[in-house]
């Protein structure tokens, strides 16, 4: 107020000084990561923690949102199971660069536990029956123990077709090692991924917070991270 009494007129506001942010010489690298489409800012923290950033991660968000592009996702039903009673289980395919600078796919295993959402993955080369069989057996002795349901879509290496009373003709192999190990079986209705909803979101998962930015040597490699990787984020509530 003794200010505005003593000038002539309405004082006039000085621009202030733009505060360098320690973002600033990270941005350039940022844009290089959403240039890949790398927009998840957990995964672009690591990557720039990894690479000397001492920020927050607040204002490396507002500096993202105006490069991610809008996502429209329709509201699904939320399915709950009992601990041990449930595990959904599917493939996914990642993409990544190798050290020639090509374009690589990869195939990789996921199962996920209906009531804690721990998660299992597993890079694998070829999506056979065999390497199927041999994902599910590594993922039991992971949880250490088996559950009690098994729920999959329609894929080729758990059902061969559909009977004329609509039951799914369960490959022979599958089938052999679902009873063996006291499994029951379930798949999904064709076109509703939502049913097997919490491991398409762990395909996701995988895609979009593990494998972007990833280095890795071969597949053992690759696998020795995933584990470690699965082992840090098993440990967040739900």
């Amino acid at each position: 107020i003794r200010r505005y009494l003593r000038s002539e007129g309405l004082p006039e506001s000085k621009p202030r000084k733009k505060r360098p942010s320690k973002l600033d010489p990270f941005k350039p690298l940022v844009q290089e990561f959403v240039n890949e489409g790398i927009y998840n800012c957990e995964v672009l923290y690591q990557l720039l923690r990894e690479r000397g950033y001492t920020g927050g991660r607040t204002i490396l968000k507002d500096y993202v949102k105006d490069f991610r592009p809008p996502r429209q996702i329709p509201a699904v039903v939320r399915y709950e199971t009992n601990p041990g009673e449930y595990a959904q289980v599917d493939w996914g395919v990642c993409d990544y660069v190798d050290s020639n600078g090509e374009l690589r796919k990869i195939p990789v295993f996921v199962m996920v536990l209906g009531y804690s959402r721990a998660m299992y993955v597993e890079f694998t080369k070829r999506c056979d029956i065999y390497s199927f069989l041999r994902c599910l057996i590594h993922a039991f002795e992971y949880f250490g123990g088996i559950p009690k349901i098994m729920l999959t879509d329609q894929m080729k290496t758990v059902v061969l077709g559909m009977g004329d009373d609509r039951r799914p003709k369960w490959h022979p192999l599958f089938a052999d090692f679902a009873a063996a190990l006291g499994i029951i079986p379930k798949v999904c209705r064709v076109r509703r991924p939502q049913t097997k909803g919490k491991v398409e979101r762990g395909v996701q998962f995988v895609k979009r917070n593990f494998i972007p930015g990833r280095r890795f040597i071969d597949l053992g490699d690759l696998n020795r991270q995933a584990l470690q990787w699965c082992e840090e984020k098993n440990r967040r509530n739900h």
